[in-house]
């Protein structure tokens, strides 16, 4: 019954933070086609991808990876002294956190805008001034954003996700409102297309920093409501903290690892835009679509099973420990691989119905479709790695992540090299997938390394439900291709939603009943969990 209680409240606690980042990656998508509309797979579009990169790449990079590797394990051990003392030396590790990230992320910032025209050739930029423009007006992106994933760190280290779930919903909001609300207003008296389209680029670079901007602030009230927000510490006390200290002792390890995970983005990206015009961002649009399943579900359950793995470590409660890591496995599973052969059926119809419009045309189309197809194929590998990483920091091993992102990245770059020119940019999407599916076996075998862990039934119970699912995927996909054949064409010249919808939800209807069907006649644990969710049963 405990274990039971211990897999309903993953699995309601996943839910309720899925259904807020449900709206923001949706919401994000949202913004790729607002994007496709003004930029489609053009000059500026491409600038406008590498531009973000490279703040991105320091976020995902520092604050991401400090707060999830480091801080809240580090914050949760603090919280466990309740008393006085222990108390006032957590405030005195809060504020020195907080210092230390918004002191490191400006001094980031200003030497990236002073330097980034000697690193936008790298990328062979089309248009080289507008890249450098850009990128400048986006960097301070990561500073706000460094401090909204501090107060994040807070609030799930006390077991509140919901406020940081939907943060994300208001940053895209703005993005796509600053974008219609901008880019008109910023080429007005100009019907020059290419004008247009460089002023639409601005337009959403200016949503960024604005919509960073509200992602902190909407977060602050929460975290002075649970009586964390501590103020600053002076820059000497930032430094010589010892919890702060530890954070950098933990976090220091994974940014090797991080880093060569990220680098995959830039070396990417570098070899994407000598692959020709348009490459670049048809693999940020394919990315987008294969993030919107990866974020609902992979860093929801990743995000909710963190502390609690971190209590079940500290309590060397390894039974416990096994059970739930192997449920949020067979949960990614059950939504990662369902969704991977609906994808590879109808993959042509979602791009179209998605992003096509005058500026995103066939050309467009057929881009992202190569790229999307490989991309997809590895989503279930990108998913489970998201579940088993926290499984080490949990721990306080961070050496074994870094080792594996190294080892992934080293395999990426050198398929990315080998693939880019037969394949172009779906060479650089398959290096992804293979090097994801290479990074899930070496985080296995380094799991192997604690002796109280039992690796060896979390694999085989992951191997046996994965092939299962993967056999049932491909007896639905069968039925789901014949009709998604048969009603193509058929609404040739209609309106997008019905050219294109029709035979995409007319598949995915067969694909679900057929898939469902299956999984109800084989008993399947995930299925029988939420009816029992749902119902109340306990058995």
């Amino acid at each position: 019954m405990a274990q039971d209680s211990k897999k309903k409240s993953l699995l309601l606690s996943g839910i309720s933070l899925s259904f807020f980042t449900l709206c923001s990656r949706v919401l994000g998508l949202v913004r790729e086609m607002t994007k496709a509309s003004f930029l489609g797979t053009s000059k500026y579009a491409d600038a406008f991808v590498m531009a973000f990169m490279i703040p991105n790449l320091f976020r995902r990079l520092f604050a991401e990876n400090a707060i999830s590797v480091a801080f809240i394990p580090t914050f949760r051990g603090y919280l466990e002294d309740s008393s006085d003392e222990g108390i006032k030396k957590t405030k005195e590790f809060v504020k020195a956190t907080l210092t230390l990230v918004t002191f490191l992320t400006t001094l980031v910032v200003v030497i990236g805008i002073i330097v980034i025209p000697y690193v936008i050739p790298l990328f062979k930029p089309k248009v080289f001034d507008e890249t450098v423009i850009l990128t400048r007006i986006m960097f301070p992106y990561l500073i706000v954003i460094s401090i909204a994933a501090f107060f994040q760190g807070v609030l799930n280290g006390v077991k509140i996700f919901s406020p940081s779930g939907f943060t994300p919903v208001l940053f895209n909001s703005i993005v796509i409102g600053a974008t219609y609300l901008l880019a008109p207003l910023f080429s007005a008296g100009s019907n020059d297309p290419e004008i247009k389209a460089q002023m639409a680029a601005r337009a959403m670079s200016v949503g960024v920093i604005a919509g960073g901007c509200v992602q902190a602030l909407f977060q602050l009230p929460f975290v002075i409501r649970v009586n964390w927000w501590c103020g600053f510490a002076s820059i000497k006390k930032a430094f010589t903290n010892p919890g702060t200290r530890k954070v950098v002792a933990l976090v220091g390890p994974t940014i090797l690892g991080m880093a060569a995970y990220q680098l995959n983005d830039v070396v990417s990206t570098a070899l994407a835009s000598g692959a020709g015009e348009g490459i670049v961002s048809s693999l940020q649009y394919s990315l987008r679509l294969q993030e919107l399943i990866l974020g609902i579900f992979a860093v929801s359950i990743g995000t909710v099973i963190l502390p609690d793995l971190s209590g079940l470590a500290k309590s060397k409660k390894w039974d416990e420990f096994n059970v739930m890591l192997l449920q949020a496995i067979r949960i990614i599973a059950f939504i990662s691989i369902p969704v991977t052969f609906l994808s590879l059926v109808t993959g042509k119809e979602i791009i179209s119905l998605v992003y096509k419009n005058k500026s995103f045309d066939e050309e467009s189309v057929r881009l992202t479709l190569s790229a999307f197809r490989w991309h997809i194929a590895g989503l279930f590998f990108i998913a489970m790695n998201r579940i088993i990483s926290p499984a080490f920091y949990a721990q306080g091993n961070t050496k074994s992540p870094a080792l594996a992102g190294i080892l992934g990245f080293a395999v990426n770059i050198l398929l990315a090299v080998i693939l880019v020119h037969p394949m172009s940019g779906g060479g650089i999407a398959l290096a992804l997938s293979v090097a994801s599916f290479a990074n899930s076996v070496l985080l296995f075998l380094f799991l192997r390394k604690n002796p109280s862990l039992d690796v060896k039934s979390v694999v085989l119970g992951t191997f046996a439900y994965s092939l299962k699912l993967c056999v049932f995927s491909v007896v639905a996909s069968v039925p789901a291709w014949f009709v998604r054949n048969a009603l193509t064409g058929l609404f040739s010249g209609v309106s997008r939603i019905i050219e294109f919808g029709v035979p995409l939800f007319a598949a995915a209807f067969v694909y679900a009943v057929i898939g469902i069907t299956l999984l109800v006649i084989s008993k399947d644990s995930v299925v029988g969990l939420i009816l029992r969710r749902f119902t109340g049963r306990r058995n």
